[in-house]
């Protein structure tokens, strides 16, 4: 008699869904909606120009720097036809500050698969005006939760240039898992690239990542100054 051998368990959920680019997701801090042409010239002077600082930005991303508008206009424009991936706009949200309103960082879904119900984040481009802020966690919080909660997602992945250290470091403390390192993965602007991997599973985000980080994003857990009471990783502990 042939011995039975292990088997996953079968797959009952209902069937993943493609995110639309009418979608618009509105947090605390800040809002996603569809990246368009009219952001572009805001967010230029953010991220582009001359300026060494904002030029590594771009160190770990496909695309080059952005030195002259009108070619950032045009990456802009094509981003926004895109729908996979399927870039979305970082609007400020906070009062009284320079940038209140305007473009302040982009991020998309993509490698979209609705028949595997996987997702990705990538494409995080993050201005300083957005750097080290809650509107950056709340970008991914959103996002996330548009994946599991609105679209039926069962993972939610997150992949960067193994020696991208602030990424890494951000995918750790948003509660992502590290899953292992793709080596010799892509060749990015000539350079080989090892591939760290991460990801989201849904029953992890109900159990502990969204509860730590609703928890986090409340204004309550801010002093005056702005400076966290509790970090994202001690409420995920608790």
């Amino acid at each position: 008699m042939t011995e039975a051998r292990p088997l996953g368990p079968f797959v009952s959920f209902s069937p993943a869904l493609a995110p639309s680019n009418k979608t618009i997701l509105t947090g605390r801090t800040i809002t996603l909606e569809p990246l368009a042409p009219k952001h572009a010239k805001d967010f230029y002077t953010l991220v582009g120009g001359d300026d060494p600082a904002k030029n590594h930005l771009w160190d770990y991303l496909a695309d080059e720097p952005y030195t002259q508008l009108e070619v950032f206009q045009k990456s802009i424009e094509a981003k926004s036809k895109s729908l996979d991936p399927l870039f979305y706009a970082i609007i400020d949200q906070r009062p009284a500050v320079f940038t209140s309103g305007k473009p302040i960082g982009y991020l998309a879904l993509m490698r979209i698969t609705p028949e595997q119900w996987t997702i990705e984040i990538g494409h995080v481009v993050f201005s300083a005006a957005l750097q080290r802020t809650t509107g950056a966690t709340e970008a991914i919080y959103l996002l996330a939760r548009h994946a599991f909660e609105d679209l039926n997602y069962r993972r939610v992945e997150w992949k960067c240039d193994s020696l991208n250290a602030p990424s890494r470091k951000a995918a750790l403390r948003l509660g992502f898992t590290f899953e292992g390192i793709f080596r010799h993965h892509m060749v990015v602007k000539g350079r080989s690239r090892d591939t760290a991997w991460f990801a989201f599973l849904k029953d992890e985000w109900n159990a502990t990542i969204k509860p730590a980080m609703e928890k986090w994003l409340d204004e309550t857990n801010f002093n005056e100054d702005g400076s966290q009471k509790k970090s994202l990783q001690d409420l995920r502990a608790q």
